[in-house]
């Protein structure tokens, strides 16, 4: 006897074996190129908590007030890839800035716990200025010993790429730009000739930083801007977002309440991206990363206009909140790939530590030996620990930089507050677009001002705040230029000296 089965119980067997025959299908598709010894490109992203105590000071200002509230978590945010033939970590930590010898260590046990090779990691800060410390006293001189958060830090790091490994899972790749004009403006004024610009040593600068709304002294910026978002998108091969990495070149927001630790809006645009992508509550979860761009002198406040008025936290999110949606706007625009070619080039550069002339030794000696004397000038006795700091350091220091390729977007690091300048030349003469340059990348030494930026003066140029030679900025372009040019040409990834 025949047996005939209804539509409606066929609809519902078909219902049911429905997602097996997917994933079945997904599962081919994804053992199919690694078992014809086809390459798979593979990502995998994870966050780790690094939120200090409450009671320690909060930096990034002249004074370091112990912090009483946590508004929002600090993390250290992961991305690994994975091409079958090289693999690459990324992390961005949620710090002011994080030294050397704290993330070669993080990288040392990444390689135990991974394998993921210490000149295959890149690993940066934000520069939120609403954190505890993680760096030494003398930014010049490595750390001996740990401290608690140090150690901490350390560990938590190399969790999160731990983890971002774990999750690797096969993955296609997009990359792109979106524009934000609103909230970058270059810090540094020129002021009339003859204009009130002191500096902490007596003289007389061309330029101030932040000389305040509408100064009846400013003449105009000092510098350009840079208002291009540079991003890349990651997404399983179902099409679910795994990690968008993004980088933007300002300086950081604030305007917190009172000593409050917040990672600033790097991580509410990671929040908002998150949201806007429609990539909440995923397993594993998504990833959102904003990469802090070449903003050593720009700031997000406009003052050749009148003042604007803001309650604590709401430019950040404003700011978030802009940047997040022109990069979700660009995203339906870009062209994805299940394959691309990643690269890695890292080396180290000899830089000479810059000293004070015999006559600053003198002076600042001299101020340090009468605490009961007034400043003279604009944070003298700041600068004159700073000028004895600079004569104690060694006469040089060693600084990793590194080129990477993925696809057709090239990456660029610097472990300076650099300049938006050395950025844009970056930009104009990478061989691989897009291009960005993630900042206090691999360690942390000051700002990075150009020659000509030297030659006008300014907080960042002056001694102890800008730590090594005038002419840096150019040999650390020359030096990633070249680099670049040998990922172009196919080198292979290799770190030198």
């Amino acid at each position: 006897m025949r047996r005939c089965v209804s539509p409606a119980l066929a609809g519902w067997v078909l219902g049911l074996l429905a997602p097996c025959w997917v994933a079945l299908a997904v599962s081919a598709e994804q053992r199919g190129p690694a078992a014809q010894g086809k390459p798979v490109l593979r990502a995998g992203a994870a966050t780790s908590n690094i939120t200090p105590f409450l009671g320690e000071p909060i930096v990034g200002g002249w004074s370091a007030p112990a912090a009483t509230h946590i508004h929002d978590e600090l993390h250290a945010r992961c991305l690994v890839l994975d091409n079958g033939i090289e693999r690459i970590g990324i992390v961005v930590v949620d710090s002011l800035g994080v030294p050397r010898e704290v993330l070669d260590e993080a990288k040392r046990q990444v390689q135990k716990q991974t394998g993921l090779a210490p000149d295959h990691l890149l690993m940066s800060a934000t520069h939120t200025h609403s954190a505890t410390s993680a760096r030494s006293q003398n930014v010049l001189v490595p750390n001996s010993e740990f401290n608690d958060y140090q150690r901490f830090l350390v560990r938590r790091i190399a969790d999160g790429l731990r983890r971002a490994v774990n999750n690797l899972q096969p993955a296609r790749i997009a990359w792109g730009t979106a524009q934000e004009p609103r909230h970058v403006f270059n810090r540094r004024w020129r002021m009339k000739p003859g204009a009130r610009a002191l500096n902490p040593f007596g003289g007389q600068d061309q330029v101030k930083m932040n000389p305040g709304h509408l100064h009846p002294d400013i003449l105009e910026p000092a510098g350009p801007v840079d208002p291009e978002i540079a991003f890349l998108v990651v997404q399983a091969t179902d099409g679910r977002p795994i990690a968008l990495l993004a980088n933007y070149s300002l300086h950081y927001v604030g305007g917190t309440r009172g000593p409050e630790i917040s990672a600033d809006y790097f991580a509410m645009f990671a929040d908002r991206i998150q949201q806007l992508l429609g990539a909440d509550r995923l397993d594993p979860p998504f990833v959102g990363i904003m990469s802090n761009g070449t903003s050593g002198n720009i700031n997000s406040i406009n003052y050749g206009a009148p003042p604007e008025k803001f309650a604590p936290y709401e430019k950040m999110r404003l700011v978030a909140e802009h940047v997040a949606q022109a990069v979700f706007a660009q995203c339906p625009k870009l062209t994805y790939h299940d394959w691309v070619p990643l690269g890695i080039r890292q080396r180290e550069l000899e830089l000479a530590v810059r000293k004070p002339t015999p006559e600053q030794l003198a002076r600042a000696r001299e101020i340090l030996a009468h605490p009961e004397w007034p400043d003279k000038f604009p944070h003298e006795r700041t600068y004159a620990h700073r000028v004895v700091q600079q004569q104690e350091s060694p006469a040089t220091i060693r600084i990793i930089l590194q080129a990477v390729r993925i696809g057709d977007l090239g990456i660029t690091t610097i472990p300076f507050e650099t300049f938006v300048e050395t950025g844009l030349e970056l930009k104009a003469k990478n061989p691989f677009k897009p291009s960005f340059t993630i900042s206090l990348a691999n360690g942390t030494y000051g700002y990075l001002p150009t020659p000509e930026q030297h030659a006008l003066g300014g907080y960042e140029t002056w001694l102890g705040t800008s730590r090594v030679e005038i002419e840096a900025s150019t040999k650390i372009t020359a030096a990633l230029l070249e680099m670049l040019g040998e990922l172009k040409k196919g080198g292979t990834s290799r770190a030198s000296n």
